[in-house]
């Protein structure tokens, strides 16, 4: 049997993409990468698309948020023979590190990145997550990258959840969602 193959992410994302009605609230679609990331074709165009996204925003780092982003930003930055630096949540790294802070809809979270041993000042970084919801992630990435003197190049997602303000959150940096054009 052969290997399925895509034309572009958008169309594997509509072929894989795994929609869970009510989760994980009621009223919530859920759009579940997972099927995407298993499947050796889809997850190849998916890397492709990313890589080629984050290269047009000229990418010299990109910036894998904690914990999808990882698995993306891995595989982009391997592509483009480029350095990953992992954004992660509070409490992952060994100090010292930077700390950024950021309001959730019920509560707060915090994003950190090591203050030595990774210098970012002056590269330009581009950011890949799975999804744009509320943007409030993605922005207080920005923010630390900013505040350690990076220049955000960008953002690139898989996927973006309509009405809920993310995209107005993140400023003037451009944004390139994957499955845009569904």
């Amino acid at each position: 049997m052969s290997e399925p193959t895509y034309n572009s992410a958008s169309e594997a994302l509509r072929a894989l993409v795994r929609l869970v009605p009510d989760f994980p609230a009621p009223g919530v679609l859920f759009e579940d990468l997972t099927p995407v990331l298993a499947d050796p074709a889809g997850f190849r165009i998916l890397v492709d698309d990313l890589a080629a996204a984050s290269e047009s925003l000229g990418a010299e780092m990109i910036g894998g948020l904690d914990a999808r982003g990882f698995l993306l930003g891995s595989a982009v930055s391997y592509k483009l023979g480029q350095g990953i630096l992992a954004i992660r949540k509070k409490g992952k790294l060994p100090p010292p590190v930077h700390t950024r802070a950021y309001a959730l809809e019920y509560g707060s979270a915090a994003l950190e990145i090591p203050a030595s041993g990774i210098d970012v000042s002056g590269k330009r970084i581009v950011l890949v997550d799975d999804v744009l919801a509320t943007g409030g992630t993605l922005r207080a990435a920005a923010e630390l990258l900013r505040e350690c003197g990076a220049i955000v190049a960008g953002y690139v997602v898989v996927l973006e959840v309509p009405g809920l303000g993310g995209r107005e959150k993140l400023g003037d940096a451009p944004i390139i969602v994957l499955n845009e054009d569904n």
